[in-house]
C-alpha cells in the first residue's frame, strides 16, 4: 500500500464529483486505512458549454487534462465515465479498473409528454448527442433537434424556459445525483440504444504504477470489463468519434455475450444494424467483427460522411 493519500483526479462538474465520491468510497472500503485526496482538474469540455463536442474536438476533451495530470504525477488515478474515453489511450496509461456497470439506458425528460410518441409534430428535442438525435429522427423525422449541453439542472431549466419540449439524459447520471425522479420515462434499448460504455465508470492510472493498480484490483468487474471490450471493440473498428452517431450494447448471460450495434447518418435518414453473439472470452473479437460488419453494410455512404 502507498504510504501517502491516494490522489484521485476528477472533473469538477456535479456529476463528476458525485461519481468520484462513489469510486473513492469503494476504493477505501476495499483498502481499509487508505487515505485519499480528491483533486479537481478543469477540462476544456467543462469550460465550453455553448457548442457541441463534435465542433470543439470530441469526447477526448473530457479526459485530456486528467491524463496530463497523470503524466505530471499530480494525481495517481483519474475517474472517467467510460463513454467519454477514447478507444486509444496515450502511451503509458491504462484503464486499470472498470467498476460494476449501472443501468445503461437513457431517460426521457419533458413537461409535455412521457415519451416520443406523445410529442406533437414539430416538437423540439434538446440534445447535442448525435447518437440520440439520429435515433430520435429515425423514428420521428417530424421532430426538431436543438443543440443542448449542460448538467441535469441546466437542461431542466431549458425545458422550463421553453428552449425545447423534451431532452434526454443517461439514467445512471440522474441516479448518481439522486435526481432519478426527474425522468418522465426510461427508454427501452429498442427505442434508444445506449452510447458505447454508457453506465460504466473506469479508473485510469499510469501503467507502471503497480502499487496503485493493486489497490484498484478488488474493484474490477469482470462482467463490465467484457461488455466494454465488445462495445469499444466495435467503436474502434469504426474509428468512432463525436462526429459519428454510433450506439452499442453488450449483454451477458452465463458464458455468452450478445452485442447489438447501430450506425447512423446524423439526420437519421439511414441506419445500419448488426447483432453478434459468442463466448464472453471472445468479447473483443465479437466487437471487432460487429464493427467491421457495420462498416461493410454502410459502405460508401458511411465513408462519404467521414470525409
Amino acid at each position: 500500500m502507498i504510504q501517502r493519500p491516494l490522489r484521485i483526479g476528477t472533473r469538477g462538474s456535479p456529476m463528476a464529483l458525485a461519481q468520484t465520491g462513489m469510486v473513492r468510497d469503494q476504493i477505501v472500503a476495499a483498502n481499509p486505512g487508505l487515505q485519499t485526496e480528491i483533486v479537481v482538474v478543469n477540462t476544456v469540455a467543462d469550460r465550453i458549454l455553448d457548442r457541441p463536442l463534435s465542433e470543439i474536438g470530441g469526447k477526448g476533451l473530457f479526459t485530456k487534462e486528467l491524463e496530463q495530470a497523470l503524466y505530471a504525477e499530480s494525481v495517481d488515478v483519474a475517474v472517467h465515465s467510460m463513454k467519454d474515453v477514447e478507444t486509444w489511450l496515450p502511451d503509458g496509461l491504462v484503464i486499470a479498473c472498470i467498476l460494476e456497470r449501472d443501468d445503461p439506458r437513457d431517460a426521457f425528460l419533458s413537461h409535455k409528454a412521457s415519451g416520443f410518441g406523445e410529442l406533437a409534430a414539430g416538437a423540439r428535442v434538446g440534445t447535442s448527442s448525435l447518437r440520440r438525435a439520429a435515433q430520435v429522427l429515425m423514428r420521428r423525422p417530424d421532430l426538431r433537434i436543438v443543440p443542448l449541453r449542460g448538467n441535469a439542472n441546466t437542461r431542466m431549466r431549458k425545458l422550463e424556459e421553453g428552449t425545447c419540449d423534451a431532452t434526454l439524459l443517461a439514467l445512471c447520471g440522474l441516479e448518481r445525483l439522486g435526481m432519478a425522479d426527474m425522468a418522465r420515462s426510461v427508454l427501452s434499448v429498442d427505442e434508444m440504444l445506449p452510447a458505447v460504455a454508457q453506465g460504466a465508470l473506469g479508473i485510469e492510472c499510469r501503467e507502471a504504477d503497480t502499487d496503485v493498480r493493486a489497490l484498484l484490483a478488488p474493484l474490477v468487474s469482470a462482467r463490465a470489463t467484457a461488455e466494454l471490450a465488445a462495445e469499444r471493440g466495435l467503436l474502434a473498428e469504426l474509428d468512432g468519434s463525436c462526429r459519428t452517431p454510433i450506439a452499442a450494447l453488450a449483454r451477458i448471460t452465463g458464458d455468452r455475450l450478445d452485442l447489438d450495434g447501430l450506425l447512423f447518418l446524423p439526420d437519421g435518414s439511414a441506419h445500419w444494424a448488426v447483432r453478434r453473439e459468442g463466448l464472453v472470452t471472445d468479447a473483443a473479437r465479437i466487437g471487432q467483427e460487429a464493427g467491421a460488419e457495420l462498416k461493410r453494410l454502410a459502405g460508401d455512404t458511411y465513408a462519404r460522411h467521414l470525409q
